[in-house]
């Protein structure tokens, strides 16, 4: 990642941040720019802040525990104000993919309980149609070669084709997410029609989840060069 991405993203982060208020419940996301997000939200806190925050993986929690952010969970917390997260694509209809870093499931959940998810990215991350990045499918490790043909045949209906891998760490294991399943990356190319292939992958008994966040993100605060440019609404 090149000094500027790294700039562009911590740009994105400090104006996220922003949006935190005293007393608010904080969803924590996971991946590079959330990172850069719970670092600048450390510096507050020791500062004085006072806020909670719900982690969406164990990486996340590690960082703001040495950090000293106070942590909650969602059985403690049900209800956030806020989640700041990022994503490895957003589309002009603020869809996303995530999931690169194998915390897609509790990254949904996070959303899902929150009044307003904010991303924040580096400009690399838009795109016209989603499907650059390969669709991560979170899914049960009991059957798994039926399930990756369960998905195959639910992107081919979607007008989607392409390999359907099981992630492997750099050591050549399965990867197993914090909640104890494996991922399929879905190398299907442009996705052109998300909210139908999203609805398919729901129906499949193997699937966990997956990456397509649609209707979750109420805006995207993306960072270049430039500067920063809000796309939806932060209110």
């Amino acid at each position: 990642m090149t000094d500027k991405a790294e700039a562009a993203k911590r740009l994105a982060a400090a104006r996220a941040l922003e949006l935190v208020k005293p007393g608010m419940k904080l969803g924590l996301g996971t991946g590079s720019t959330a990172a850069h997000f719970v670092a600048l939200l450390g510096e507050k806190v020791a500062q004085g802040l006072q806020v909670v925050g719900v982690p969406t993986s164990e990486r996340t929690r590690e960082q703001a525990e040495k950090l000293h952010i106070p942590l909650s969970t969602l059985d403690e917390t049900p209800q956030l104000d806020l989640t700041i997260d990022g994503a490895d694509e957003f589309d002009p209809q603020l869809r996303l993919i995530k999931g690169g870093g194998a915390a897609l499931l509790r990254e949904k959940i996070v959303a899902a309980a929150s009044t307003r998810m904010v991303v924040v990215t580096d400009r690399s991350k838009q795109v016209a149609m989603l499907g650059k990045f390969p669709l991560p499918v979170e899914v049960d490790r009991f059957g798994l070669e039926s399930t990756r043909l369960h998905v195959i045949a639910a992107g081919k209906a979607h007008g989607c084709s392409g390999e359907v891998k099981l992630r492997r760490t750099a050591d050549d294991h399965v990867l197993v997410t914090d909640g104890g399943h494996a991922i399929l990356d879905c190398f299907f190319g442009a996705l052109p029609d998300a909210d139908g292939l999203a609805l398919a992958l729901n129906v499949i008994p193997g699937v966990v989840e997956h990456g397509l966040f649609i209707g979750l993100a109420k805006a995207v605060i993306v960072a270049d060069e430039a500067g920063v440019e809000v796309i939806g609404d932060l209110a």
